[in-house]
């Protein structure tokens, strides 16, 4: 195997746990009698297709954990110590799962996660330093893991990727979706929704040694060498688009020389082209889908060739 060769089996690893095969899974999409929640070109799907998410999910972990209730479940019940990078393949898996899954499978997927939910309980002491007792599946965490990973994905790709069809406000509406079948009522159905949605839980977030805990992790997971520098730079990139409360809560800062911040997005956009090149123009998991939506809908349609 050649040194390319190597670089993208390492790469492609990272996405899936370690695991040097295509998980099946991925192929499963092709099964199902329905075209799923999101269309071919839709807000949803251009986002999520593309490149974008990389950053995104470093962006969500770094909002989420400024919670303490979401924090206490990822400290006590997650194996992000031993193994930080299966979370974000479970991660990966609900998502793809809802957004190139049929109706069905998306249902079923998002039911399995909740009932993993159910589980995760305990106490935390909030910011006010009273203890309170919190389990993943109240209503008030899921809405605030959904904020986070929408606002995670509409930063990134405003910073980092192309036009969205419909705008910001069309993935917000669509990935509302994704909250109802997690059980969450009222999802943002808007950019403003979400931001007002987001500033209504300032009060509930802080710093504490479980969110730095955390955070060295996030910073510095277990990667091969040839991936430590890009992702060092990708890193520097979700911190860059976390609103400053939300980063000074956090210690973190934009890098920069002095007073002079330094080209972020020019070298996460470089970083995001080369990881593009190396995964393919088009996933597996993208590419079942469209053989399902062909053959349930008959269409002809390029853009799902």
């Amino acid at each position: 195997m050649g040194i390319i060769d190597t670089w993208k089996l390492q790469l492609r690893t990272t996405f899936t746990d370690g695991d040097p095969t295509i998980p099946q899974w991925q192929f499963e999409f092709e099964k199902g009698d329905d075209a799923g929640y999101f269309p071919v070109g839709s807000a949803v799907w251009t986002v999520h297709s593309s490149i974008t998410p990389t950053v995104a999910g470093i962006r969500a972990l770094l909002l989420q954990a400024l919670h303490p209730g979401a924090m206490a479940g990822v400290h006590a019940h997650s194996s992000f110590r031993e193994e930080p990078l299966g979370r974000l393949a479970n991660t990966i898996r609900w998502i793809f799962t809802v957004t190139y899954g049929s109706k069905v499978a998306a249902q079923e997927g998002s039911a399995f996660v909740q009932h993993l939910h159910t589980r995760v309980k305990g106490t935390y002491t909030d910011s006010r330093g009273t203890e309170r007792p919190y389990s993943a599946a109240d209503p008030d965490l899921v809405r605030w893991v959904h904020l986070a990973f929408t606002d995670a994905f509409v930063a990134a790709h405003a910073a980092y990727g192309g036009p969205i069809p419909g705008g910001a406000d069309r993935y917000v509406e669509e990935w509302a979706h994704a909250g109802h079948l997690m059980g969450l009522e009222d999802p943002p159905r808007s950019v403003a929704e979400l931001r007002a949605q987001l500033a209504a839980f300032d009060g509930e977030l802080t710093n504490s040694d479980q969110v730095q805990e955390a955070l060295t992790y996030v910073r510095r997971p277990p990667l091969p060498r040839s991936q430590r520098l890009g992702y060092q730079i990708l890193f520097a990139g979700a911190v860059a688009t976390l609103e400053p409360r939300h980063r000074e809560l956090l210690g973190l800062r934009v890098p920069s020389l002095g007073p002079i911040p330094l080209p972020v997005r020019t070298a996460v956009r470089l970083v995001l082209g080369v990881i593009r090149l190396g995964l393919g123009p088009e996933g597996p998991a993208e590419a079942a889908a469209k053989k399902r939506i062909r053959r349930v809908t008959g269409t002809t349609d390029p853009s799902v060739a």
